[in-house]
């Protein structure tokens, strides 16, 4: 019940987010009843049943991430005075904003549910037999619960924060100012070589053994269990690397004598880095795969059915609304900052002008190496 109350009194933009997470359920229900539906209508295929199953897994993750994202996001998600004098104290505001996920999420899935009995007749989806009621229960309450479980999860505070201990460092600017470098870009292109060279080794076992391939999604052929694994591990590189990555983006900025609009943008993006740089690493992997995609089937006779076509379509729009909220998460926590700036006679040209740097650095910085990476991940398997 409060959490409709906090749903009711939210601002359009709040509502708008918990909308994409509801939209983003219904689509990952959806794909989730359809793999259901084809093993129903296809009970002499079990392989490929799982296989349409399995690849469930991808969409279901990215609807996760953006469930966790917009939690965090939202004030439901803080500590906030008037919230624990309500009688909400540490656990208490992790849980309503996971009871507020789970709400938008199941909101999602009920839809799914109608959308999936409209469509499913005349279909290929077990049109011809009864729906198991507790099969395809189970299937739409994945994702609501495990939603809530990771939103409560990646809010719930992990012990009292210390207190800054009163030292001369505090006289010190540069040490105030100092902000640790996120340690995951070495660990992370060790990741994605390792992962490439994986794929190039494995393309090139089951060329010339007869290696068991697995089927891709939407007739888009079949491939080793073996590169699906070094893709994998590509993808998790690149989301290892992203804080970093964006952080080496800040360094370079503010090198070298910087003046008044470098040393702004370049510290705002070190600082933001932790918060920023994952999403961003995870639209750049879904990215690489698409273009990587294109240039082995986009030349083809070879069509994306509709379910794949879905599939795509939910893993970008949740990877783009998971950067975005992101974003705005990073804009709120420097309010303070901007306004002390302001007061300091900073000009708003100034401030906007920083964001645009930053935007366009970071751009310059993921494009090209997203493309790069692509290219080599896809080269292999193109020949």
């Amino acid at each position: 019940m409060l959490s409709l109350r906090v749903a009711r009194g939210s601002a359009p933009t709040v509502l708008l987010r918990r909308l994409l997470v509801a939209g983003a359920s219904a689509g990952t229900g959806f794909l989730l009843l359809a793999a259901l539906g084809y093993a129903m209508g296809h009970p002499g295929n079990p392989s490929a049943a799982g296989a349409r199953l399995a690849w469930c897994v991808v969409p279901f993750a990215a609807a996760l991430q953006l469930s966790v994202a917009v939690s965090r996001s939202e004030p439901s998600g803080r500590l906030h005075s008037g919230l624990a004098a309500a009688g909400l104290g540490r656990g208490g505001v992790p849980l309503l904003a996971a009871a507020t996920t789970a709400l938008s999420c199941a909101l999602g899935s009920v839809v799914a549910l109608l959308v999936f009995l409209q469509v499913r007749d005349g279909t290929a989806l077990g049109s011809d037999r009864p729906l198991p009621v507790a099969g395809a229960l189970t299937l739409l309450a994945a994702v609501p619960l495990l939603a809530a479980a990771a939103s409560a999860a990646s809010l719930w505070p992990r012990g009292a924060a210390p207190a800054a201990p009163a030292s001369a460092d505090a006289d010190d600017p540069g040490a105030l100012s100092a902000v640790t470098a996120p340690a995951g870009l070495p660990w992370g292109a060790a990741l994605t070589a390792i992962g490439l060279a994986i794929e190039v080794t494995a393309d090139n076992l089951s060329r010339s053994t007869a290696t068991d391939l697995l089927p891709l999604p939407g007739g888009l052929g079949s491939a080793a269990p073996t590169v699906l694994a070094g893709w994998a591990l590509t993808a998790a590189g690149m989301v290892l690397a992203g804080p970093g990555l964006v952080h080496a983006c800040g360094r370079l900025l503010a090198l070298h004598r910087p003046g008044a609009l470098r040393l702004l943008a370049g510290r705002t993006l070190q600082e933001e880095s932790p918060r920023i740089g994952r999403p961003i690493g995870v639209l750049c992997a879904v990215t690489a795969g698409a273009l990587a995609a294109l240039e082995l089937y986009g030349t083809g006779d070879r069509e994306l059915g509709p379910l794949t076509g879905l599939a795509a379509a939910l893993i970008t729009i949740c990877a783009l609304g998971t950067v975005l909220t992101a974003a705005l998460e990073a804009r709120r926590t420097r309010e303070h900052s901007t306004a002390a700036l302001v007061q300091l006679g900073v000009p708003a040209s100034l401030l906007r002008a920083a964001a645009g740097l930053r935007c366009a650095v970071v751009l310059v910085a993921v494009v090209p190496l997203t493309v790069l990476i692509a290219q080599l991940a896809s080269s292999p398997l193109a020949t």
